[in-house]
């Protein structure tokens, strides 16, 4: 069993977010990772070749846009991204975004491919 504590999360900086892997690579059957986005009100997508990933939008309104499809989002609300599909998270301005992302998949360094698709949020 594994314990990680808010203060032992160590970011490090993607395109457009934040990111920590609390529980790094468990070379098992799942991983999650914590992002945080406040920058812009556009940035680019990727996509996770190997996966589906479930998002939990913990703090920040904003949008999920979803290969080519923008969804508004606020605490609370689950996002599910489907194997390969490019995706993107924008905060609303002002905003910044918590998401909490789980994979079935331990390697998530091997996952993930950014693209060059930019997104841009919508009209709050």
């Amino acid at each position: 069993m594994t314990v990680v504590g808010q203060s032992e999360l160590r970011y490090v900086d993607l395109p457009g977010r934040r990111s920590a892997d609390p529980l790094g690579d468990l070379s098992g059957s799942s991983s999650m990772r914590v992002v945080e986005i406040d920058g812009p009100a556009a940035r680019t997508a990727h996509r996770h070749p190997h996966s589906e990933e479930i998002i939990y939008v913990e703090k920040g309104d904003g949008w999920v846009w979803l290969d080519g499809a923008l969804h508004p989002v606020r605490p609370g609300d689950v996002v599910h991204v489907p194997v390969g599909v490019a995706h993107a998270a924008v905060p609303a301005e002002g905003a910044v975004m918590r998401l909490v992302c789980f994979f079935p998949r331990g390697d998530l360094a091997g996952n993930l491919e950014e693209t060059d698709i930019e997104v841009r949020g919508g009209e709050a």
